[in-house]
């Protein structure tokens, strides 16, 4: 069974993250989207708003679940039984920062990370400019899914 994690924080989910994980699900038999919890971090969504916004968007999706971990995302690997890492790569500077990151894991694992580039039309976005733009009153509705929406 081919089962990866795509980790991250998702605060919040982007159409980036979305175009990703919907590219990734014909290569796998299973997509676990890890929501990493990190003490040291300030958030603009509670954690369970950010799984919610990702329940949502996949919720017609059998072969993608959501959960929530912390620690590294390799033990989360080897407790769930993944084989893979899913990763998107908007630009250069993601792959330089993303490649270190993978190369150790594999030393440290043999788990190995599935890069995928991010779509033309998305890869401009991210979740700090989303926040930005929301901080802002901007448009944010053009960057995240539809579940993303903000009173």
């Amino acid at each position: 069974m081919r089962k990866a994690i795509f980790p991250g924080s998702f605060d919040p989910i982007t159409l980036g993250h979305e175009d990703i994980i919907k590219r990734g699900i014909p290569l796998f038999d299973e997509i676990v989207i890890a929501i990493g919890v990190n003490a040291e971090k300030k958030y603009m969504f509670p954690l369970e708003e950010r799984k919610r916004f990702i329940e949502e968007t996949f919720k017609n999706e059998p072969k993608v679940t959501v959960i929530t971990y912390e620690g590294l995302t390799i033990d989360l690997c080897k407790k769930i039984g993944a084989n893979f890492i899913l990763r998107g790569l908007r630009n250069p500077a993601d792959f330089e920062f993303e490649k270190a990151i993978a190369h150790t894991n594999r030393e440290l694992s043999k788990i190995e990370t599935v890069f995928l580039l991010t779509a033309a039309s998305t890869s401009y976005i991210s979740s700090s400019i989303v926040r930005d733009v929301l901080r802002h009153g901007g448009e944010y509705e053009l960057l995240v899914p539809k579940a993303v929406r903000v009173k």
